[in-house]
């Protein structure tokens, strides 16, 4: 469990520079913003998880729902609409994740789709609201949603193949780690 807690907050240190804002727009820092921040990326890969896990229709709904929400909260953001609680949301958003991915828990597709998707879209709003005056918003906006598809095609992946290896352990544990980091994101709010 010491590993584990290292570990997060370890993942968790670049924290603070999450939503620095950006000198430079366009698809291509689209394409990378994703990866940059550890709340993002987590969530990503804790959403991923999670859908892989519940596998069926359930890994369609959450994949599909957390990337349609993600776009709806980045035009949210673009258009100019206040949305309240964005930073502890997507803090929250990793821990939930985590633990759901730890706990093996499933809910029914419609509020597992629905939970993604809200979380999914505090993670636009957080995504558009960074991006530059004059930031070539459509290209960004492209390359950040093909990066969160693509970060999230690899954690369900990697979920499909931890199921199939008989690797419940290795899923539990991954969610732990994931939940401790939200943990140590939410304490530093």
């Amino acid at each position: 469990m010491k590993r584990l807690f290292s570990l997060a907050l370890c993942l968790a240190a670049p924290a603070a520079f999450a939503h620095p804002g950006h000198a430079t727009a366009g698809f291509f820092a689209g394409l990378l913003h994703p990866l940059l921040g550890i709340d993002h990326l987590l969530a990503l890969v804790g959403a991923g998880l999670w859908a892989a896990q519940r596998g069926g229709r359930a890994r369609i709904g959450v994949a599909g729902g957390f990337v349609a929400a993600l776009a709806l909260g980045f035009a949210l953001a673009v258009g100019g609409f206040a949305v309240p609680g964005v930073e502890p949301g997507i803090a929250a958003s990793v821990l939930v994740f985590g633990l759901l991915l730890a706990g093996g828990t499933a809910l029914p597709v419609l509020p597992g789709v629905a939970l993604a998707s809200a979380f999914a879209l505090l993670h636009g709003y957080a995504h558009g609201a960074e991006l530059p005056v004059g930031g070539q918003t459509l290209a960004y906006a492209a390359g950040l949603l093909g990066t969160s598809a693509v970060t999230m095609g690899f954690a369900m992946t990697l979920g499909v193949w931890l199921n199939r290896a008989g690797s419940l352990a290795g899923l539990r544990t991954l969610g732990a780690g994931i939940a401790a980091a939200g943990v140590v994101l939410l304490a530093g709010l």
